[in-house]
């Protein structure tokens, strides 16, 4: 009989501020945990029906938190608890725990959505790691991409453990903890492929992958209840641009002492066939130089894209263009892969200042902005605002990047503005290749499959869709035991077997600039409500002898209306709030809070009638002790 266990929990507060937790609102939150037995048909037999035609499923409710003792056998147990990463693109984050004893695996990071006012950053709730810090044995972290490693900084503030990682992702690491001043020094350790470290009762290898940055690896993780492969971002590339292809062989090796769980990025799920090699990128770009050999060239890529990044310096050497670089974060990864061998002649790189005396098809600009970034370099070159750079009519620019859900609006406002400029542009479609993928489609994902054969499947790193394509591939693969989890979800694994063992704390934590998680859902609705209608605030001068106004209220706005072309409204609120007022203070007690609540109370519905706005309302009183002779 297959079956697929289903762990899911009723989307918590999604934007949770660390610090503002209400452990009451938390437990009273209900989750449902699903157990869907799939029927297989069998001749002679009915084909059992439910609702809507789907799999019978035993539904069970449970307060968050709550822990049944019918949930999950006693005795010790492997627990896999996802805290970011799944159903998202981005903030990825999973602790592993046995005993006394918590890996976590990577440490990353997500950018806001369009509508979180005003926040830079969004990193995972790590409330449950601080709870059990003295389990806490390190971080290990796959590679180097934001994603992975950029909550770091902030987590390792209150959770000082080692971390472990390949040496071009602790190189990445290093720089982005020279940007955070930490309490105190963090161990780290740099991790050779092939070799493995002891943390607590787990013993962890790192295995070579093939990744759109250089020395990403999957983790074999032996456990006392078994031996789990996570495998991080990953392709299979067989004619890498940098070093050894994936090590198919160890994975083969591993998968046949028995693998009791797999965890394999979901990003391409639902992309079939294979993942272009990077080596087809540099084709491409060698036959865009060889046809615009008197046009000066702009290239957009992205700064971790250590591998493409080096297409574009043996291409540029090849036609014998010299490359400016803008983009601080392009800076600093120019530098890295220099320092670990990646790019082993630096001549090759020049300034605006030397540049001036080159012709212009000499010259190859590498920038940043790919994703439509305002403050980026391409969109200041875009915008006619870049201090060094003009756009001119025969230039030619290059988006070797994809798009990241959420910012293909800004992306085609910057391609526009180029094409206004009247520049040609190359972007990558389903006919060019001047960009691929870091992550494995279809075919390489059935390819996993088969030769982990695990006995428990959980898709990660992707969007809920995504999530079930994989969920989906791996059946076909005769993988039946697949987990499709959320975020907080802890999946305990004992004797061969999956058991639900309740949830965690998990969310977003928003950092606002140098604040980190003191804006909560409340300041961002607030700050929607700015955007849309605006603030009003109103002074009221009272005379606190006589509990009269001592003169009309004053009304300012801001994104509401423009006060002088609006005089009549404005009197209109002013006489509404002085009504308000007067009639508050005639009573024999009162309040200051109570009278700015009662004039938000009557004055929103009454400005809402007359504009059908709802901006946000600010009194403001004034007390004045001032005698009447």
């Amino acid at each position: 009989m297959m079956w697929t266990l289903k762990v899911s929990t009723e989307r918590q507060g999604k934007r949770l501020n660390s610090n503002n937790k209400n452990p009451e609102t938390e437990n009273s939150q209900n989750e449902n945990i699903e157990v869907e037995e799939k029927v297989v048909k069998r001749p002679g037999r009915p084909r059992r029906k439910t609702t809507n035609d789907k799999p019978a499923a035993v539904k069970r409710t449970q307060t968050r938190g709550a822990k049944k003792k019918e949930d999950a056998p006693l005795g010790k147990g492997l627990k896999i608890i996802p805290l970011g990463g799944l159903e998202q693109i981005g903030m990825n984050i999973t602790a592993f725990e046995y005993d006394d004893s918590i890996v976590v695996v990577d440490c990353g990071l997500s950018f806001p959505e369009d509508e979180m006012l005003g926040i830079d950053l969004v990193i995972p709730d790590i409330t449950y790691l601080k709870e059990n810090i003295d389990k806490v044995k390190g971080f290990v972290i796959t590679h180097g991409h934001e994603d992975h490693i950029g909550a770091l900084p902030y987590v390792l503030k209150e959770i000082n453990v080692p971390v472990y990682a390949t040496k071009l992702t602790m190189g990445l690491i290093e720089n982005k903890l020279k940007e955070h001043v930490l309490p105190k020094p963090v161990k780290r350790k740099v991790v050779k492929y092939g070799q493995s470290i002891n943390l607590g009762c787990f013993r962890i290898e790192f295995i070579r992958t093939n990744h759109s940055i250089s020395d990403a690896a999957a983790l074999a993780i032996f456990s006392p209840a078994g031996i789990v492969v996570h495998t991080g971002d990953f392709k299979v590339d067989y004619t890498p641009v940098f070093g050894d292809a994936i090590d198919l062989q160890r994975f083969a090796e591993i998968g046949k002492k028995g693998v009791l769980a797999l965890m394999c990025d979901s990003t391409n799920a639902e992309r079939k066939g294979f993942t272009m090699s990077e080596r087809t990128v540099g084709r491409t770009f060698d036959n865009i130089f060889a046809e615009h050999r008197n046009t000066r060239i702009i290239i957009a890529t992205f700064a971790s894209n250590i591998f493409r990044i080096k297409h574009i310096v043996e291409t540029c050497k090849q036609y014998g263009r010299k490359i400016i670089v803008f983009g601080r974060s392009m800076e600093n990864a120019i530098e890295l892969a220099s320092n670990n061998g990646l790019i082993e002649d630096k001549s090759i790189f020049i300034d605006a200042y030397q540049a001036k005396s080159l012709k212009r098809n000499e010259v190859c600009i590498l920038c940043t902005g790919t994703q439509g970034e305002p403050l980026a370099a391409l969109s200041r070159i875009a915008n006619g605002v870049h201090k060094q750079i003009s756009l001119l009519n025969d230039d030619l620019v290059i988006f070797s990047s994809s798009a990241i859900p959420g910012n293909a609006n800004s992306i085609n406002k910057i391609i526009n503005k180029l094409y206004l400029k009247g520049v040609r542009v190359f972007t990558n479609t389903e006919f060019s290749d001047i960009h691929t993928s870091g992550h494995a489609k279809e075919e390489e994902l059935k390819w996993m499959l088969r030769i982990i054969k695990p006995a428990y499947f959980m898709p990660m790193h992707g969007e809920y869709r995504m999530l079930k394509k994989h969920a989906e591939i791996a059946k076909m693969c005769d993988v039946e035991n697949s987990l499709i989890c959320e975020n907080g979800n802890v999946v305990k694994m004992l004797n061969g077997k999956v058991y639900k063992d309740g949830n965690v704390i998990s969310g977003d934590v928003y950092v606002d600039g140098s604040r980190v998680g003191d804006v909560g859902s409340v300041v961002i609705k607030d700050r929607k409500l700015m955007s849309h209608d605006g603030i009003l605030i109103t002074i009221l001068n009272i005379n606190t002898l006589t509990r009269k106004l001592l003169i009309k209220p004053n009304v300012t706005a801001r994104g509401f209306v423009t006060i002088n072309e609006n005089i009549e409204l404005i009197n209109k609120i002013e006489n509404k709030i002085s009504d308000i007022t007067n009639n508050y203070l005639a009573k024999s007690i009162y309040s200051y809070t109570d009278l700015k609540n009662q004039i938000i109370l009557e004055v929103l519905p009454y400005i809402n009638e007359l504009t059908g706005r709802r901006p946000i309302i600010l009194p403001v009183i004034m007390e004045v002790n001032q005698s009447i002779y």
